[in-house]
């Protein structure tokens, strides 16, 4: 290519394609490069430089410098250090002749100087749309194939809605209009992937956002949605006006904001909860209409045992646990649905339990343990950490109640030494199952420790403590299953 040629493409395609001329000239240093790499060794790095100013360029060569006695030393890549200062791995360069081009090696040159100038375009298009991204976007279906719906958002770009990312029954054909949630996702080796998606939580939020001018003002927060697509969704809101009452605001003049929002989600029913930062309330509102009559925290597993009445059993639970599920990652506890009677008995289990093990621990007699579980405490900790005054009325010696509180602080420490290796081992357990560690991170906030408790879990409840398909969900849950087998 002549430096006159070479200036006019940058010219004309900076102008037409809106790209900066700098991006077209290191597409043409590319395109050069590649065109003369068949006129030298296939394993030659070759690369370009061309003048911005006059459109000169020059051709040039790396070589590795290697230590010419090893055996692995190959002459058409390496450079033997003994003909250079530079140390062994270091790169040389040097200049080659420019490569006269044929009809052929023109050809090869445009086609992937096109190609490097199509990758920038798409690359400028996706950061004007970073700003959109999990906002609600509109586009109209341009094709649509088995698995996907490629969607026109702009003039100038596309992006893909998988089936799977459409809620149940919905059916689009082409030039239909569509609103989605726009994520740009990064995939190693293609690099940032415009995806659209209906089924995910934010495109109930993004809904809200449009319906009630009092979020977009921050006078109301969406403080947290979980969703079961095209069929029930709950949403946690708050306020930050007093006087301003957030459901209300929400729910609109006689259901007029969350109609249109359930409206275009296919009429999916939407509960709309006041958010409150302590979870145990939090789970109270998101049961609701269902009368939770106590519930028990456990914060080491961030599970909580609700007690209902019998009555209110099904209505908390819901239709195949739907109610429970939605409570549960609105919340971000594994809750567990239980009746009065089946709580009593738990808890005198657990009291049970920790009398037998305060009598063995802390070697101290059957009526004093009694008497120590009486004042309240529920831990060695609470032991261990409790003011002496607490235990005056029946232990008369100063010495004893200290031996106590000593014996209760190891036991605690014991406790958490035996918690930290079961923890450990769990981690392994489920590491085996090919897990990476952020989702082992999400099963163990939900209670889910080992092989065996996700062997016990179906498709769908995987699905939504992590995100994977259906198939490689029901291959994790057999493999995990493995063991009782054998």
């Amino acid at each position: 290519m002549q430096s006159n040629e070479i200036l006019a493409v940058v010219d004309s395609v900076s102008t037409e394609k809106g790209l900066d001329k700098d991006i077209i000239f290191s597409a043409i240093e590319v395109a050069i490069a590649s065109a003369s790499q068949r006129h030298f060794h296939e394993d030659a790095d070759l690369f370009v430089k061309i003048d911005r100013e006059t459109g000169e360029y020059s051709t040039h060569r790396n070589w590795i410098v290697f230590d010419e006695e090893n055996e692995e030393f190959h002459h058409e890549t390496h450079i033997s250090n003994k003909k250079s200062d530079l140390e062994i791995g270091d790169l040389f360069s040097i200049e080659q002749d420019n490569i006269s081009f044929g009809r052929i090696e023109t050809q090869a040159a445009r086609q992937v100087m096109l190609q490097k100038v199509r990758e920038a375009e798409r690359e400028k298009i996706v950061e004007q749309l970073r700003s959109q991204d999990n906002k609600l976007v509109s586009g109209s279906v341009k094709r649509v194939t088995r698995d996907n719906i490629i969607v026109d958002i702009t003039h100038e770009a596309e992006a893909l809605l998988p089936r799977d990312k459409l809620m149940p029954g919905e059916i689009y054909k082409i030039n239909d209009r569509i609103r989605a949630v726009l994520q740009i996702i990064e995939v190693e080796g293609r690099g940032p992937q415009l995806m659209l998606n209906r089924s995910c939580p934010e495109m109930v939020t993004e809904l809200f956002n449009i319906e009630v001018p009092e979020i977009n003002e921050d006078i109301i927060e969406i403080r947290g949605v979980a969703r079961d697509a095209g069929s029930r969704s709950k949403i946690a809101v708050k306020t930050n006006d007093g006087r301003i009452d957030p459901v209300g605001a929400c729910v609109g003049m006689r259901g007029s904001r969350v109609q249109a929002v359930s409206s275009e989600l296919g009429n999916e029913r939407i509960d709309i909860i006041i958010y409150d930062d302590n979870p145990a309330q939090l789970v109270i509102n998101a049961l609701s209409p269902a009368k939770v009559e106590s519930i028990v925290m456990d914060e080491d597993s961030r599970s909580m045992d609700i007690a209902v009445n019998e009555d209110n059993l099904a209505l908390a639970i819901g239709s195949r646990g739907q109610n429970i599920r939605l409570a549960s990652r609105l919340v971000g506890w594994n809750l567990n649905i239980i009746s009065n009677e089946e709580a009593e008995a738990k808890i005198k289990v657990d009291e049970t339990e920790f009398l037998a093990k305060i009598i063995d621990s802390l070697d101290v007699s059957d009526e004093i343990a009694e008497k120590i579980t009486s004042t309240g405490v529920s831990s060695f900790d609470d032991i261990a950490y409790a003011d002496n005054s607490l235990f005056t009325s029946f232990i008369q010696s100063e010495e004893e109640i200290n031996r106590i509180k000593t014996s209760a602080e190891d036991a605690a420490l014991l406790e958490a030494m035996g918690a930290v290796t079961e923890e450990e081992d769990n981690l392994e357990s489920l590491s085996d199952l090919s897990l990476d560690d952020e989702n082992i991170q999400k099963l163990s906030q939900k209670g889910i420790k080992n092989k065996d408790d996700l062997a016990e879990l179906s498709i769908d409840e995987l699905k939504d403590i992590i995100e994977i398909s259906d198939d490689d969900a029901s291959s994790m849950i057999m493999k995990a299953r493995e063991h009782w087998f054998k």
